[in-house]
C-alpha cells in the first residue's frame, strides 16, 4: 500500500494579495516561488515542506462553515492567542464563545478565526501534547 504525507492545501480566495498579507500577517508566513505555473496563485510556506496556496478567483461563491477548517498547532499558543488581540482579530471556541479558548477533553487547547474570505481557521497546542 502507498505511503501518503500532507503537501499543501490550496484555497481559493477573492483578493489573492489580501489573503497573502493575511497569512503572512498572523503566521508570519514565508512567499516562496509557485514553480507550478505562471498564474498569480501565491504559494506560501508552512514548513516541513507543507504549503498554502492562496488561488485568486475574485468571482466565485466562498462557502465557508466551521466544520470545514484547517488546523495548526503552536507551542506558543498563548503568546499566539496575545499576537491576535494585537492584530485585532476575534477568535472564538468551538460554541462561537468569543475570546476564548477551548479546552478538549484530551487537553488540547484550541481557538477559531476566520481568515479575510471566511475560511476558518483552528489554532491548538496539540504539538506539546505530542
Amino acid at each position: 500500500m502507498s505511503v501518503f504525507s500532507f503537501n499543501h492545501i490550496a484555497l481559493s480566495v477573492k483578493d489573492v494579495n489580501a489573503s497573502t498579507e493575511f497569512y503572512q500577517k498572523v503566521f508570519q508566513l514565508k512567499e516562496i516561488k509557485n514553480t507550478a505555473s505562471d498564474s498569480k496563485t501565491r504559494w506560501l510556506s508552512l514548513g516541513e515542506g507543507k504549503q498554502l496556496h492562496l488561488i485568486p478567483r475574485p468571482n466565485a461563491e466562498i462557502k465557508t462553515n466551521k466544520a470545514v477548517h484547517f488546523a495548526l498547532t503552536t507551542r506558543d499558543f498563548s503568546s499566539f492567542i496575545e499576537h491576535l488581540h494585537v492584530l485585532k482579530i476575534e477568535y472564538s471556541d468551538w460554541l462561537n464563545t468569543s475570546n476564548k479558548d477551548y479546552i478538549r477533553k484530551d487537553g488540547i487547547k484550541q481557538i477559531y478565526f476566520q481568515d479575510p474570505n471566511g475560511y476558518w481557521i483552528e489554532v491548538n497546542d496539540a504539538i506539546l501534547h505530542d
